[in-house]
């Protein structure tokens, strides 16, 4: 089994910072992608930003030049910073990890419980 631990939400004012953090765990063998999406009230689940196991990178227009994701391979944790947050960013924020059990498996998608990212004054 696979877990996914973020951490590092919170309510943050207009033009403020956060950096997310999203650990995994349990039976892996190896990574492939991993990424963050977000998940406002009443709205489907978008993808914000993602990055492979060799640090190619892919970003929703909507936060291009204010999110940076980056992830420790050694550590198996993703990372997403956030800068010049806007109201409209506020959602629930989960990642994702693309992960092989075993070197007989196949590559499943895991997710995170969740983090809250509120960005209010």
């Amino acid at each position: 089994q696979v877990q996914l631990v973020e951490s590092g939400g919170g309510l943050v004012q207009p033009g403020g910072s956060l950096r997310l953090s999203c650990a995994a765990s349990g039976s892996i063998f190896s990574i492939n992608a991993m990424g963050w999406y977000r998940q406002a009230p009443g709205k489907e689940r978008k993808l914000v930003a993602t990055i492979t196991n060799g640090g190619s990178t892919n970003y929703a227009d909507s936060v291009k030049g204010r999110f940076t994701i980056s992830r420790d391979n050694a550590k198996s944790t993703v990372y997403l910073q956030m800068n010049s947050l806007e109201p409209e960013d506020t959602a629930v924020y989960y990642c994702n990890a693309n992960v092989r059990a075993s070197w007989v498996s196949a590559f499943s998608d895991y997710w995170g419980q969740g983090t809250q990212v509120t960005v209010s004054s």
